[in-house]
């Protein structure tokens, strides 16, 4: 299975702090940043390249989730974007297996705008999200349009 990655998701403490050193620093831009700031969106993301972001998770997003003890987890989740078919097939082979979903399919924000998202866990615990974009060709190997 061929797949792009979509989005990688960080658990930040300080989001002014993490916008400034993606932004500034590393010269990613940043996206939806100005809807952040007004509350109409619940996270701000910075671009690596045209198929990739960084979605950057406030606290009061995953705060309640954290494990207890020394440390946090930064990594909240990794997304992979998929055609519908090769979406469809894996959900399938998902099921097949005895794999839980863990929320979905739901619409969420990624690379590439709204798209439908399930997400599941490996088998040491990582949380993955897989997910296709509505209107992509389906005989595309994953690679999406910019």
């Amino acid at each position: 299975m061929e797949c792009l990655m979509d989005h990688i998701v960080l658990n930040v403490e300080d989001d002014e702090k993490m916008v400034t050193f993606y932004s500034k620093v590393l010269m990613l831009p940043p996206e939806r940043l100005e809807e952040y700031q007004a509350g109409r969106v619940p996270f701000p993301s910075v671009r690596l390249n045209t198929d990739t972001i960084i979605d950057l998770f406030p606290k009061k997003m995953w705060q309640k989730n954290a494990r207890t003890g020394q440390g946090r987890e930064n990594l909240n989740h990794f997304c992979i974007a998929l055609s519908k078919r090769t979406w469809e097939d894996l959900l399938e082979r998902l099921q097949a297996n005895n794999i839980h979903i863990e929320e979905g399919p739901v619409p969420r924000w990624g690379a590439h705008g709204t798209g439908t998202s399930i997400y599941f866990q490996d088998p040491e615990g990582n949380l993955i999200e897989a997910r296709y974009y509505e209107g992509h060709n389906d005989s595309e190997k994953c690679l999406l349009e910019s």
